[in-house]
């Protein structure tokens, strides 16, 4: 989810500890584990900073290391260490739980997504990305922040938050519904399909997929009036090619297959020698694939520069290449 849910998320489980005798009879406990919740509702983010770097060290290690099992357990256990020293927290079991609980819900919620997370690292290493629930889901968004509106005009938190929850819990199930029955309608469709890949949106009757087969790969959309086709592509393993071996040593070009499960290549000859460009299938907007990793390469296969993310125009793509 984007870091907005991720922090009303994190009040709500704040309001929701109101439902511990602990939490509720004492005031201390009560900021302490409000603050536990919303920090740790952000901390499996921490990896953001990665962005600093770049784009290549990021896109391959976001959603991965900080949100693995080991972390579900060290987020809570420093947070708790850190409010220890910084203000008064009379039972420290139970702001760790709290705060374990807004970790976990965290991660949890982001395996919904089309992105995904390696939630189970390291007892199972691949990418977890059910692609059920949007990046932001203004469902979800707006739920939360009218509960906590009803929390600041007087209902009981813990109360207000549970049915939050439960409200919120049948909303991923009627998603998931929705979601497996486009699954069977394009298995249906194309029984020999070893791979459907579905995309939300922001509106619910509307899901971008790809389909691939042992030989094919089809881009096409499921909204209210059936499903609409866009690409057709062969699916091909990467070739054994000598410019495409030298662009895959490129950082940005193994974060992007890192991450992509599909995608097209196409490579052509520029004034500097070569450039090798990727797009990701999934994320089709208004007739472009804007997330992408390019290498430029000079006659001896040099890599001159690459980048890889999401662009939405030539020049910013051109200006990104110009200063990598």
């Amino acid at each position: 989810m984007d870091s907005a849910t991720h922090v009303v998320m994190g009040i709500a489980v704040g309001g929701l500890a109101a439902l511990d005798p602990v939490v509720s009879g004492d005031p201390a406990m009560t900021q302490a584990v409000m603050v536990g919740a919303i920090v740790g509702s952000q901390a499996p983010d921490f990896d953001t900073v990665l962005k600093l770097r770049n784009n290549a060290v990021y896109i391959r290690n976001h959603r991965g290391a900080t949100h693995s099992i080991p972390f579900w357990f060290i987020w809570p256990t420093v947070l708790t260490l850190l409010l220890m020293m910084l203000m008064p927290v009379p039972d420290p079991w139970h702001l760790w739980m709290w705060t374990f609980f807004a970790v976990f819900l965290h991660v949890y919620v982001d395996i919904f997504n089309a992105y995904g997370t390696k939630a189970f690292a390291p007892i199972y290493n691949k990418w977890l990305a059910l692609g059920v629930i949007n990046i932001f889901d203004p469902f979800i968004f707006i739920a939360h922040i009218t509960a906590i509106i009803f929390w600041r005009f007087g209902t009981p938190p813990g109360w207000t938050f549970l049915v939050l929850y439960i409200i919120v819990i049948f909303y991923y199930l009627w998603r998931i519904h929705a979601q497996r029955q486009i699954h069977r309608q394009m298995l249906s469709a194309h029984p020999e399909a070893t791979h459907i890949l579905t995309s939300p949106t922001f509106r619910w009757s509307r899901w971008h997929i790809v389909v691939r087969t042992a030989r094919k790969m089809y881009v096409a959309e499921a909204n209210r009036r059936g499903i609409r086709y866009f690409e057709t592509y062969p699916f091909e393993p990467i070739p054994d090619d000598r410019v495409i071996n030298a662009a895959r040593n490129d950082d940005n070009l193994k974060a992007f297959l890192s991450f992509s499960p599909a995608y097209r290549w196409e490579v052509s000859i520029e004034k500097h020698g070569y450039s090798v460009k990727f797009v990701d299938l999934r994320y089709r907007s208004k007739g472009y694939y804007p997330f992408v990793a390019i290498v430029r390469l000079d006659e001896d296969l040099n890599v001159l520069s690459s980048y890889t993310g999401w662009i939405y125009n030539t020049n910013t793509l051109r200006r990104k290449l110009t200063y990598a």
